[in-house]
């Protein structure tokens, strides 16, 4: 059994390593320096992260550098082999009982390798991926999906009340992958409702209707909801900046359709929705909101 460190009192005094600057850690490690934690945040490419450096978060040049010295580390990166191969760069620096908050959407195969390296090097795990897109992460208004040791929240009650408004704690076994679990669930819902919504437009388009009188009719009702109006308007506005990109939400999908073989469960709509956002992304819109989906809908010109 490792012991878990924790710092002292005041939050001035934790120490947090942010590993991933992407549109999600980026914004965590800005509400982390916020709430005066002393950070410090690694990017694989360095230039994402250096704007960090004006809100006081120290930008390190390897995961290694990163984590050194740091009570907690909270991992943001985009995959599971990705998450892994920082980890074991970080490795040499790492002390045993240092909490890893493992943030990220890595799917069962991925969270089970990113296990037995934390058991292998006596880290206390949580599994504590979040839901939320670009502006609840800038907002500090994630919700944490949370499973791990009882002795680590307390260093971890700091951290998350900066990044989210709301913690979901899901038992002490974070080995066992319970909030990855609910996160792949969570987003296999998600992903289902951009597509619908895209498909929908995109129909509305093909049949001459105006999106308008699609959205009028299902106003208030129990077809509407505040997801597809979010959608829809990115859509008509013609304004696709990412809250989520289509290459992601494509990995995405596709590691839910992965948990459901192994489940013994055919995802068949998000088996078609990875292969959506994978023409999405042929197309040029991998970049873009996932949203775009409703590219896919039409012939490439």
């Amino acid at each position: 059994m490792t012991e878990t460190r924790t710092p002292p009192s005041g939050t001035a005094t934790v120490t947090v390593t942010v590993l991933g600057t992407g549109i999600m850690g980026a914004a965590m490690a800005r509400n982390l320096a916020r709430a005066g934690l002393s950070v410090t945040a690694w990017n694989r490419s360095r230039e994402k992260a250096e704007p960090l450096a004006a809100d006081g978060v120290r930008v390190a040049d390897t995961p290694a550098d990163a984590v050194r010295g740091a009570g907690i580390v909270l991992t943001m990166l985009r995959d599971g082999p990705a998450t892994l191969d920082a980890m074991r760069a970080a490795a040499p620096a790492l002390e045993p009982g240092t909490i890893w908050a493992q943030a990220g959407t890595v799917g069962l195969e991925g969270f089970d390798g990113l296990a037995v390296f934390a058991h292998e090097h006596g880290l206390t795990l949580v599994d504590a991926p979040v839901l939320g897109s670009k502006q609840p992460a800038e907002d500090g208004k994630l919700t944490v999906l949370a499973a791990g040791p009882e002795a680590a929240w307390k260093a971890l009650e700091p951290v998350f009340a900066a990044i989210g408004s709301r913690t979901v704690r899901l038992g002490d076994d974070a080995a066992s992958g319970t909030a990855t679990r609910l996160k792949l669930v969570i987003n296999s819902w998600v992903l289902a409702v951009t597509h619908g919504t895209a498909e929908a437009l995109a129909l509305a388009e093909g049949l001459g209707v105006d999106p308008a009188g699609f959205l009028d009719a299902v106003a208030g009702g129990p077809l509407d909801m505040g997801y597809l109006r979010a959608k829809a308007a990115l859509l008509l506005g013609g304004d696709l900046t990412p809250s989520f990109t289509t290459a992601t939400a494509e990995k995405d999908a596709r590691l839910i359709v992965a948990a459901g073989q192994q489940a013994g469960v055919r995802m068949d709509v998000a088996a078609a929705g990875a292969e959506r956002f994978r023409r999405a992304t042929e197309q040029g819109h991998g970049e873009e909101d996932m949203a775009a989906s409703y590219y896919a809908s039409f012939d490439a010109v």
